[in-house]
C-alpha cells in the first residue's frame, strides 16, 4: 500500500511546481493502485472468511481420527 501513497506525494509536489501531466499521471497511477489494492484487501478478507467457515464445518464432522 506504500505505492499509491508515493504516487500522491509525487502528484503533490508535481502540482506544486506545476508540472500539470506529471501531477495528473501520478494522481491516476495512484488512484489505480488504491483501487487495485483495496479490491485484493477485499477479496482476501472474504477468503479469510470463508476458509473459518469451512474450517468450522471439518471441524464438527471430524471424529478426531
Amino acid at each position: 500500500m506504500i505505492w499509491p501513497i508515493t504516487f500522491f506525494a509525487v502528484a503533490l509536489i508535481a502540482g506544486i511546481f506545476g508540472y500539470a501531466g506529471i501531477a495528473a499521471a501520478s494522481a491516476g497511477i495512484a488512484q489505480i493502485l488504491f483501487l487495485l489494492f483495496a479490491g485484493l484487501g477485499i477479496l482476501s478478507l472474504l477468503l479469510h472468511m470463508t476458509e473459518d467457515q469451512n474450517q468450522d464445518e471439518f471441524d464438527e464432522n471430524s471424529r478426531g481420527y
